[in-house]
């Protein structure tokens, strides 16, 4: 097993941005974000000693228990159809198994569900394939939207939008919205819009804290925080984040006023131009729910992303290697019991907090 060190660090950084399967979560500036996990990467060479492979994992341990989980988001990144480079990661990560006591390897990797020889190479290698799920239920979405950019001008990309969508760009622009980039000190504001769009859309936030990391993590190379105003008031935000040749489209938050002068759309249009600007292949506007009935309460987030003429995708899905069923079981039940009664904690402050206003 050969693992990034400080002395290589740079060439696996420069791999990453190349591969077409290269994702921000497997960079190591993300994974200082993720301060809580310790962090390891597993690379694979070929015979001149270039990286063909490799897989940054993220391991922390479960409170009250000896045993650690072992978290690769969107990893490996490989020629998936290479089996063989593909095992020989995890060979690596079996021994960092070993060595942190760990009881599972999740991963959830960049490869679409219709890639079947994947499909079948993960279960021949042992892993439990979960892709059930419709709505937000994993740790990472499993259905995205995602623009294909490559070699399109502005004017191009513009045209294939809805018609409706260009109009409320359009609206934006004529009602005086104006976005502007943002710095750190202005996470505060960003935040404090977000915790009014968690609120109304019953969804937990993350902290300032978790923001200002992030921030000092990744801008202003990888990370911009876009910032709507109308009338010189803060009214909607978000944060974009470039590596390689893609930008995802990470957080977004709006107020409960001023929704009328659509300053979302402009927002979008103003990452993808970023997107634009350095040359990249996809812009991708992460998660939306894969039921598509006009019912679910998640429909609106789907309208709204599919008006840019992205591509629908559908993701392999979550993906465990289970080193102790046991122990995997009980986790898992204990999380998914941890997560809604979260969710009803901030849900509950949150109207505490109104009543006291």
């Amino acid at each position: 097993m050969k693992t990034v060190t400080n002395e290589n660090i740079r060439q696996y950084k420069l791999f990453l941005q190349d591969h077409p399967k290269g994702h921000f979560m497997q960079s190591p500036e993300w994974a200082k974000v993720k301060s809580n996990w310790k962090n390891e990467i597993v690379i694979i060479e070929d015979q001149d000693k270039n990286i063909k492979g490799s897989m940054s994992i993220l391991i922390r341990k479960i409170p009250f228990l000896k045993y650690t989980i072992m978290y690769s988001p969107r990893g490996p990144v490989c020629d998936v159809d290479d089996k063989e480079t593909f095992k020989a990661l995890l060979d690596g990560a079996k021994q960092l198994a070993k060595k942190h006591n760990s009881y599972v390897l999740k991963i959830d990797p960049d490869i679409g569900k219709e890639n079947e020889k994947f499909g079948q190479i993960v279960r021949e290698l042992g892993f439990k394939v979960k892709n059930d799920s419709k709505n937000f239920e994993g740790i990472q979405p499993r259905f995205v939207f995602r623009l294909d950019i490559k070699d399109k001008t502005e004017e191009e990309i513009m045209a294939g939008f809805h018609h409706k969508t260009r109009y409320n760009i359009r609206l934006a622009e004529r009602k005086g919205v104006t976005v502007k980039l943002g710095d750190r000190k202005d996470l505060l504001r960003f935040h404090r819009v977000m915790q009014e769009t968690g609120v109304r859309d019953e969804f937990v936030i993350r902290s300032l804290e978790y923001f200002e990391k992030m921030y000092d993590c990744l801008a202003p190379e990888h990370l911009r925080l876009y910032l709507a105003y109308h009338e010189d008031k803060l009214i909607a935000g978000t944060v974009a984040i470039l590596y390689g040749d893609k930008v995802w489209y990470l957080y977004g938050a709006s107020s409960n006023e001023y929704r009328n002068v659509m300053p979302n759309y402009l927002l979008q249009w103003e990452m993808i131009k970023w997107a634009v600007e350095n040359g990249c292949r996809i812009y991708d506007f992460r998660g939306v729910s894969g039921d598509l009935d006009e019912s679910n309460p998640l429909y609106g987030l789907y309208k709204f992303k599919k008006g840019f003429n992205g591509d629908f995708t559908e993701f392999i899905g979550e993906l465990d290697l289970i080193f102790n069923p046991f122990i995997n079981f009980s986790v898992e039940k204990g999380e998914k019991a941890f997560r809604e009664m979260r969710r009803k904690l901030f849900m509950l402050k949150a109207v505490v907090k109104g009543q006291k206003k």
